[in-house]
């Protein structure tokens, strides 16, 4: 479609004047139907979404699979199975304070959704709030990366094929179709992407007064303890940073190793590259490339500024602009003031940095800003300190990055890293105005109605005494 803002307000006025009707006519079964369409099309364009994930980032196919296409049909499959249980509305207890009344929360579709997709898994988060919103009860305008054009093109070929525009509509486009879309009063917003921008979001949103979902990232530690199963770790660890090209908002971005087990944790992480990317990773098509010039440019001048400042390379280090690739390169002897400390590195690098005192550990993660992702790999009792005494929108104990796709459970920031949850319940509920329905019975509040006499305050002491506030 035509992405001017004429066009597109007109998009949105299209999905807009639906609202009210939705309320009524996309019922169970419609957004059933809706979700069952979503997965056939997935099912069919399989081979398609490949190719377009390797023309974007050079990702091999059974890394597409593992990553952006069976999350998805996961996510679409368990939002079928339980959708008509969440849609139903549930009692909620008066107590004595509301004797004589009755109160239920009736889940009702927000109405128009916006979803802004990043382009580190254009497929797998632009699509998955898309199931959520669906599953509400909303429409959707969705704009995927420009910076994946091949995957963003696909998006909205095959979505435009199996719904109408009132119901879901892409727009592609860069910063100005963004922001057009950000001035239009959308009912919610749901955003991935960096804090940065999510402070422009959140902006927007509040013009309009519209919820938002914010996905974001930033540094997510690793802390491997001393009982750690060391070989267990760096398979989870390696995977977890390396995957993707490392790009992902919950990539074990840095690594706190206890120091007895450092020399062994750096053995076991060379294994594990090695035999994940073999000798030549440059040349392995299990890596993934940097999405785009810019990225490879700003993960490559991490490597460099940490070299210049004192920075140890003790696997990996190169890079090829070519391919936009960089090899999994560790890095020991990291202090703050490399870049690599005070970004999220959102590349194949991984700082691993000795330790002697968890209390220490759990001291730095506290100064610094809330991660999306914290990992522990170690006894129960290790992760359960860890736990309690910091905090972060998830936790792993004894892997890594599956935390995202858990479908039972709210995946999401604290601060920084995000607000509000996705995937599952949290997901629906994301879309979803939770409405009170309260009904009254029997019981005769209007005795105590104006004017107040001492009739009024007798029946409140009354009360007082009976609720016993």
């Amino acid at each position: 479609m035509n992405t001017d803002p004429q066009t597109i307000a007109q998009v949105f006025a299209l999905q807009k004047d639906g609202v009210v009707a939705r309320r009524t006519s996309f019922d169970y079964n419609a957004r059933k139907a809706a979700l069952d369409k979503l997965e056939a099309k997935i099912l069919a364009e399989e081979g398609a979404i490949c190719a377009a994930l390797d023309a974007d980032f050079g990702k091999h196919r059974d890394e597409v699979m593992l990553t952006e296409i069976l999350p998805i049909l996961l996510e679409i499959t368990h939002t079928r199975k339980h959708l008509r249980r969440w849609m139903r509305s549930r009692r909620a207890a008066s107590g004595l304070a509301f004797l004589g009344t009755s109160a239920r929360v009736r889940p009702t579709p927000k109405g128009t959704a916006l979803v802004i997709a990043p382009w580190n898994f254009p497929f797998n988060l632009a699509i998955g709030p898309v199931v959520s919103a669906l599953a509400a009860g909303c429409s959707v305008i969705l704009k995927p990366s420009e910076l994946t054009p091949a995957t963003s093109s696909l998006i909205k070929r095959k979505l435009a094929e199996t719904f109408p525009p009132e119901l879901v509509t892409v727009v592609e486009g860069g910063v100005d179709v963004a922001t057009a879309l950000l001035d239009l009063p959308f009912d919610h917003i749901f955003f991935t992407g960096s804090p940065e921008v999510g402070q422009i979001v959140m902006g927007a949103a509040a013009q309009t007064l519209a919820t938002v979902t914010l996905e974001l990232g930033g540094k997510s530690p690793v802390i491997v303890g001393p009982d750690a199963n060391i070989r267990h770790a760096a398979r989870w660890i390696a995977w977890g940073r390396f995957m993707n090209g490392g790009q992902a908002c919950v990539a074990t971005d840095h690594v706190y190793v206890h120091a007895s087990v450092k020399d062994d944790f750096l053995k076991a992480m060379d294994t594990q590259i090695l035999r994940m990317y073999g000798t030549e990773p440059l040349q392995s098509d299990n890596l993934a490339k940097m999405a785009h010039p810019r990225q490879w440019a700003r993960v490559a001048d991490l490597i460099d500024d940490a070299r210049t400042k004192g920075a140890m390379v003790l696997t990996g280090g190169q890079t090829d602009a070519a391919t936009r690739k960089i090899t999994p390169t560790i890095l020991l002897d990291v202090h703050e003031d490399m870049d690599v400390q005070q970004t999220e590195i959102f590349g194949p690098i991984l700082p691993v940095m000795p330790y002697t005192n968890i209390d220490d550990v759990i001291g730095k993660i506290n100064a610094a800003a809330h991660p999306l992702a914290l990992y522990v790999f170690g006894s129960n009792a290790l992760a359960d300190k860890v736990i309690a005494a910091t905090t972060s929108g998830t936790v792993g104990v004894n892997m890594s990055v599956m935390v995202f796709a858990h479908p039972s459970a709210p995946f999401g920031g604290v601060g920084r890293s995000g607000n509000g949850g996705a995937h599952g319940y949290a997901g629906f509920a994301a879309f979803s105005a939770m409405r009170q329905v309260l009904r009254l019975r029997f019981f005769p509040f209007h005795l105590v109605f104006p004017p107040y006499t001492t009739r009024t305050r007798r029946l409140v002491a009354l009360f007082r005494r009976i609720v016993r506030v």
